[in-house]
C-alpha cells in the first residue's frame, strides 16, 4: 500500500502530532512538498502533504485561514504539515479551526524534524510500495505463464488472473462469446458485455475500454496485433487497478494473445496441408486425402461434411466466426483460400456449430438495414453443398459453386444447394428405358446374390447412402468394415467399373433408386 498520513504519524523518527482531521488519516500521500506561497494550488497535483512554516501567511486571521484551507481542499491536498518553532511557536488556533471545519488533516511538525526528513520518509515508503508492487507483478507474471505452459491453457490464465486482481476475469472469442470466466458466477456478468466486446473488436488491436458503474469497474482489452483482433479480455474490480494488478493484466493479455492466436507460420502450414487434402478429395483420391489429412483433418473426413464456397472482398470475418464456433464445440474445420484471397473454400462438419455460425452470419448480414451495411456485407455471397463424404467431394464442390452462383444472382448472402434441388427425380425413374438400364446394370450383382454368395446389392446401397463412409455403412449392415470393403471390391470386379468414379456411383445410385421405385411404386 502507498504511504498514508497515519503511517507518517506512526513513524517514530518524525514525531508528528495530529491537530485536526484525525478521522481522515487513512488518506494516501502521493508526495510531500514544502511551499511558503500564499496560494500554492497552481503548483499542486493533488494527494500531496503540504509542508509550511507560514512565513508569508497571516495564520492567526480566521478569514485568511478559511480561504487558504478551502483552496487546499479544493485541490485535493492530502494534508497540511505545520512546523512550529519557526514563524509561530505553536499551531495558530485559526488554522486549527479552519482545518477542522474543512475536514483537512493538520499535522504539527516539531522544530527538530526537518521537512526533508518527512520528504525522505514519504519517498522511501513510495519506493517500497512500488517495489512490492513490481515484485508481486512479476510473481503474477510467472504464475500466469506457468498456467499457460503446463496445460491449463487460456482458462487457467483467466482463473489465476481473477485471483490476482481480487475480482473477476473473462475471455471472449472473436464473435464476442464468453470462452472462459472466473469465478464461475462471473460468466453471466461477462455475457452482458458482449456488445461492448464487439465494439472493441471493430477497432485495430491493441485497444482498450473501461465500462461499468460506480460499484464495479470493468476494463476490456483486445487480444491480437495489427488490424485483426483474436478476442478480448475483461477484468472486473471494485477499484481501479494498482501497479501489481496492472502487471498481471498486461501479462495475461500477452499470454492469451499467444495462446489464442496461432503463429502465422503455423497457419500457413495448415493452409498448405488443407489445400493438399482438398485437391486430393476433388481429384477423387479419397484414400490419399485421408493419409495426408492425418490427425489434423482426419476427423472431418470420418463423418458427412458440408462444403462451403465464400466470395467476399474480406472473407475473414465470416471464417473467423466459423473458426471460433468450431473451436468452442471441438470441431475440425478446413479452410482453403483460393484466387487472390477473396474466395475461400471451407469443409465443415454437417450439422455442426461452424455451419450454424455461417448461416447466422449470413442472416445477420441480410438483416441489417441498407444504411448500416458495410461494403463487405453487400458483396459477400456463399454457397453451401448438401451433406457429402470424401468420395463425393467433387460433386459437393460443384453443388456449392452452383449455390454460390444463385446467391450472386439473387443478391443473397447464403444459398444452400437443397434450395435448388427441393424437387424429386424419383417419378422420372419409372420410365421403361430407365428400368431397363437399371436391370442391365445391376443384373450381375443380383445374379451373384441369388446364388447365395453374399449381399452385394444391399451393401452397395448402404455404402452409397452413407456417402462412402465405411464405419457408418458397416454399422447399418451389422458387419465389420473390412467385410464391407471386400464386398465393394467384389462389386468393382463383377461390374468391371471403379467406384472411385463419381459417374459410376451416380449411375449405380439411380439404378438402385429405379429398382426400388419399381418394387415399391409411389
Amino acid at each position: 500500500m502507498p504511504p498514508t498520513l497515519a503511517s507518517l504519524v506512526q513513524h517514530p523518527a518524525l514525531r508528528l502530532k495530529v491537530r485536526a482531521g484525525a478521522d481522515r488519516l487513512a488518506t494516501p500521500v502521493r508526495w510531500a512538498h514544502a511551499s511558503e506561497l500564499a496560494d500554492p494550488v497552481p503548483y499542486m497535483e493533488g494527494g500531496e502533504l503540504l509542508l509550511i512554516t507560514a512565513t508569508s501567511l497571516d495564520a492567526e486571521d480566521p478569514g485568511t485561514m478559511r480561504r487558504y484551507v478551502r483552496r487546499l481542499t479544493g485541490a485535493q491536498v492530502a494534508g497540511l504539515g505545520f512546523a512550529v518553532g519557526v514563524t509561530y511557536d505553536e499551531v495558530p488556533h485559526a488554522l486549527v479551526e479552519a482545518a477542522e471545519e474543512a475536514g483537512l488533516p493538520l499535522l504539527e511538525v516539531p522544530r527538530r524534524t526537518p521537512f526533508i526528513a518527512i520528504s525522505k520518509a514519504v519517498s522511501a515508503a513510495i519506493a517500497a510500495d512500488q517495489y512490492r508492487a513490481v515484485t508481486a507483478g512479476f510473481e503474477a507474471q510467472r504464475e500466469l505463464t506457468r498456467a499457460a505452459l503446463v496445460g491449463e491453457g487460456p482458462a487457467g490464465v483467466v482463473t489465476r488472473l481473477a485471483a490476482h486482481v481480487d475480482g473477476w476475469a473473462a475471455l471472449y472469442d472473436t464473435a464476442g462469446a464468453v470462452v472462459a470466466a472466473a469465478p464461475e458466477w462471473a460468466a453471466r456478468r461477462a455475457a452482458g458485455l458482449t456488445a461492448d466486446v464487439r465494439r472493441l473488436g471493430d477497432r485495430a488491436a491493441p485497444a482498450s475500454a473501461v465500462v461499468g458503474g460506480p460499484e464495479e469497474r470493468v476494463e476490456l482489452q483486445s487480444l491480437g496485433t495489427g488490424r485483426l483482433t483474436r478476442g478480448a479480455l475483461a477484468v472486473g474490480t471494485a477499484f481501479a487497478l494498482g501497479t501489481a494488478e496492472r502487471y498481471a493484466v498486461h501479462s495475461a493479455v500477452a499470454l492469451l494473445t499467444l495462446t489464442t492466436a496461432r503463429s502465422r507460420a503455423l497457419q500457413e502450414a495448415e493452409q498448405r496441408l488443407g489445400a493438399a487434402v482438398l485437391q486430393l478429395l476433388l481429384a477423387g483420391q479419397s484414400d490419399h486425402a485421408r493419409a495426408v489429412a492425418g490427425d489434423l483433418y482426419g476427423a472431418l473426413l470420418d463423418a458427412p461434411f458440408r462444403l462451403i464456397i465464400v466470395e467476399s472482398p474480406d472473407p475473414e470475418p465470416l471464417t473467423d466466426a466459423m473458426e471460433a464456433a468450431a473451436a468452442r464445440s471441438g470441431e475440425t474445420l478446413l479452410t482453403v483460400p483460393e484466387g487472390d484471397g477473396d474466395r475461400v473454400v471451407v469443409l465443415a462438419a454437417d450439422g455442426g456449430a461452424a455451419v450454424a455460425a455461417c448461416a447466422a452470419y449470413a442472416r445477420a448480414c441480410e438483416g441489417r438495414p441498407t444504411g448500416e451495411r458495410g461494403d463487405d456485407d453487400v458483396a459477400m455471397a456463399a454457397g453451401l453443398s448438401a451433406p457429402a463424404g470424401p468420395i463425393a467431394a467433387s460433386a459437393a464442390y460443384k453443388q456449392a459453386g452452383q449455390a454460390l452462383s444463385v446467391a450472386r444472382r439473387r443478391g443473397s448472402a447464403l444459398v444452400e444447394h437443397e434450395e435448388l434441388a427441393s424437387g424429386s427425380v424419383l417419378p422420372l425413374l419409372a420410365d421403361d428405358a430407365v428400368r431397363a438400364f437399371a436391370d442391365g446394370m445391376l443384373r450381375p450383382l443380383l445374379e451373384h446374390d441369388a446364388k447365395g454368395r453374399g449381399d452385394l446389392v444391399a451393401s452397395l446401397r448402404a455404402w452409397l447412402s452413407r456417402h462412402g463412409q465405411w464405419d457408418a455403412a458397416a454399422a447399418d449392415l451389422g458387419v465389420h468394415r473390412h467385410t464391407l470393403r471386400y464386398r465393394m471390391r467384389r462389386v468393382e470386379e463383377i461390374l468391371g467399373r471403379s467406384l472411385d468414379d463419381p459417374d459410376v456411383r451416380m449411375e449405380l445410385w439411380l439404378a438402385l433408386k429405379a429398382t426400388a421405385a419399381t418394387t415399391h411404386p409411389a
